[in-house]
């Protein structure tokens, strides 16, 4: 898992790349109007930046509009996402800090890591494979997930991640008592709420709009689904990774 630099793309493009590859992660079509929604930046702004990594070489742009990685885009943009998550597994492990917070800071930190340091940290993360929201910190080994929305009552359901990582997200999420890797049976399924009953009995309720981001593993599953573009801006704050 050793870190590609990124010295030569600017924080902004490093931003826009790592917007860009969350977006072909979830599935969702790689656009102007994606990047816009996700960021919640006004689309003139995101059409200046979007010319300057085409220019820069990091992306293409079809005659629809449908951006594309190169491959020199793709590599920095996995190794930015790469860095992010691990940050945020180092926290949260090594440093003590709640999930919830560290999502913020791992993007304050990200943008300044040495390959020296990531090494390091890869060291002090042990075996751990995920960020601490699921997210693979090795990109590319995601594991195959439907959204909670969609499992039928009954279903037994284990929590892979959290899609969407906006901080006021993940506060909520943590109140609630959803962790990934959580166990349990989905035992209501109404058109407000969807609860879920841990193996230890306790009952955990999110709203149909947020279960919408929580990808799990069903027993029964329903059939593959992306979420829904509209939850990309579900938080108060921009999206997060």
């Amino acid at each position: 898992m050793k870190g590609v630099s990124t010295d030569k793309a600017t924080v902004a493009e490093q931003e826009y790349l790592e917007t860009l590859f969350w977006l072909y992660e979830a599935g969702l079509p790689m656009t102007g109007a994606n990047i816009a929604r996700a960021m919640q930046l006004s689309p003139p702004t995101v059409h200046e930046m979007v010319g300057r990594l085409e220019r820069d070489g990091y992306i293409t742009r079809a005659t629809d509009k449908v951006i594309s990685f190169t491959e020199n885009g793709r590599e920095h943009a996995e190794a930015i996402v790469r860095r992010h998550r691990l940050i945020e597994r180092f926290l949260t492990d090594v440093l003590g800090i709640p999930w919830d917070e560290v999502h913020e800071e791992a993007e304050r930190l990200e943008h300044a890591m040495s390959p020296v340091l990531e090494e390091r940290m890869l060291a002090a993360i042990g075996d751990a494979k995920t960020c601490p929201h699921g997210h693979p910190i090795d990109v590319g080994s995601r594991i195959a997930s439907v959204p909670l929305a969609d499992v039928q009552q009954g279903a037994k359901v284990t929590i892979v991640r959290f899609e969407n990582e906006a901080e006021d997200l993940l506060h909520y999420l943590k109140d609630v008592g959803l962790d990934p890797g959580l166990e349990g049976t989905l035992t209501e399924s109404g058109d407000e709420d969807v609860v879920v009953e841990t193996t230890a009995g306790d009952r955990l309720s999110v709203t149909r709009s947020v279960a919408e981001t929580v990808s799990v593993v069903a027993d029964p599953s329903p059939p593959p689904r992306v979420a829904l573009p509209a939850q990309l801006v579900l938080g108060e704050q921009r999206y997060g990774r």
